[in-house]
């Protein structure tokens, strides 16, 4: 019985071997005649029977079906498909150290590669010009299509990330974004440059083409060019896609994660901020402002957040000394001038309290009056600064004309009453 057994299950295995042996030529055959549907079919049905197969049949078996996906390149074609067909053959002929369609497989998957590649160049050209969501997710499809036939160019996954991002795809976009941070990738990349005989610079493939043209004198000043890791962009990406669904607390999880890798990654420590601000955490928010001067000392857009976070806060004095180092760098930034006018206005709020219950009580009433016009007296020459600099601000109008009508500068609100009038 053991030896039926046996026989029957060499003469199955025969049948097998014949089996695929007929699929495969048949394959072959309709391959020949650019009958790729019919190709496609019989390779599929010979994969099916591939468990036990030798090397050389299960090779060529890829092989047909790497061919028979592509089409001769003829459209439409099925990228995704191909490039999974393509990376099966490539795999297995390096595992097993027999690469006999490696080199032709190679060539394709190239030439199709330089295809995608233009036509995602051409696919981002466009969403830049459109600025559609619909262009942007198409431009990240490309990109992506182009890794998937080349996996180790790993900048094409990092623009297919961007893209997605920029279509508000948040989902593909952290996915691809997280995948690249796992994978260890830094995008870290050395360019080579050298100035034409134009004057202008020239980006070179690699070192050995742009020696070639200094030699020959078409090119001068070569140099190297590292460009900086881009994980923290990545990451600063992912931030951005869960602040645009409003998901703080993963944006938190994800800068701690990136600050961890980059504590002094000034885009992130302000996405913290950021966040913080949008979660109603204003002292945080401060905090990190301060922390983010430290990086960046001549912004002048943090020294006025700072300020309006501690005029909020009814800190007048750490306020001024905020603005006044908006004007130390930039003497012409009228939101500064503003704001100090509007700190300074701060100190009529307890006056004008004051007054409204001593109402029955002339002379103190004239008395905070009068305190109330030196505060006007002290923040008018702020606010006149800051209209001089941008007289089309409505604001800044506006309270000239009761700053001017409570100080009975009767010419000066008859001028500006007018310039009111022509602004609203």
């Amino acid at each position: 019985m053991k030896k039926q057994l046996l026989i029957l299950s060499a003469f199955l295995i025969s049948m097998t071997v014949f089996g695929q042996k007929n699929e495969v030529k048949a394959a072959e055959k309709a391959l020949k005649a650019n009958d790729f549907a019919s190709a496609l079919a019989q390779v599929n049905k010979a994969e099916g029977m591939l468990s036990g197969a030798d090397q050389k049949t299960t090779a060529k078996v890829y092989y047909i079906k790497a061919l028979a996906t592509y089409k001769n390149g003829a459209k439409p074609i099925d990228l995704k498909a191909v490039s999974a067909a393509f990376n099966k053959l490539i795999s297995y002929e390096k595992e097993t150290n027999k690469p006999k369609y490696t080199s032709e497989i190679n060539e394709l998957s190239e030439k199709l590669k330089a295809k995608t590649m233009e036509q995602a160049r051409n696919a981002y050209s466009k969403a830049v010009e459109t600025k559609a969501d619909a262009d942007y997710k198409a431009a990240a499809k490309k990109f992506y299509t182009v890794y998937t036939l080349s996996p180790k160019d790993t900048l094409f996954l990092d623009n297919a990330a961007f893209l997605y991002s920029k279509a508000h795809d948040h989902e593909n976009s952290n996915k691809y974004s997280q995948q690249l941070l796992d994978m260890g990738y830094t995008g870290v990349t050395t360019e080579y440059i050298a100035t034409g005989i134009n004057g202008e610079d020239i980006s070179y493939p690699d070192k050995k083409a742009m020696d070639a043209q200094v030699k020959m004198k078409l090119a001068t000043n070569p140099r190297a060019e590292v460009k900086e890791s881009r994980r923290g962009i990545l990451y600063n990406i992912m931030v951005e896609n869960y602040m645009a669904e409003e998901n703080y607390d993963k944006a938190l999880e994800i800068i701690a994660a990136g600050r961890q890798e980059f504590p002094n990654n000034y885009q992130l420590l302000i996405s913290e901020a950021n966040v913080n601000y949008k979660k109603g955490n204003n002292t945080k928010f401060k905090e990190l402002l301060e922390e983010a001067v430290q990086l960046d000392p001549e912004n002048t857009s943090l020294y006025l957040n700072i300020g309006v976070m501690y005029k909020n806060e009814d800190n007048i004095e750490e306020a001024i000394k905020n603005f006044e180092k908006v004007i130390e760098l930039d003497p012409n930034n009228s939101n500064a001038y503003n704001n100090i006018g509007a700190t300074i206005l701060d100190k009529t709020k307890p006056i004008q309290e004051e007054m409204n219950k001593s109402l029955s009580d002339f002379d103190k009433y004239d008395k905070l009056l009068n305190q109330q016009k030196e505060v006007y007296r002290e923040a008018l020459p702020y606010y006149e600064k800051a209209y001089e600099i941008d007289n089309s601000n409505v604001s800044v109008v506006q309270i000239l004309v009761g700053i001017y009508e409570n100080l009975e500068l009767t010419d000066k609100l008859k001028d500006m009453k007018a310039v009111y009038e022509n602004l609203k």
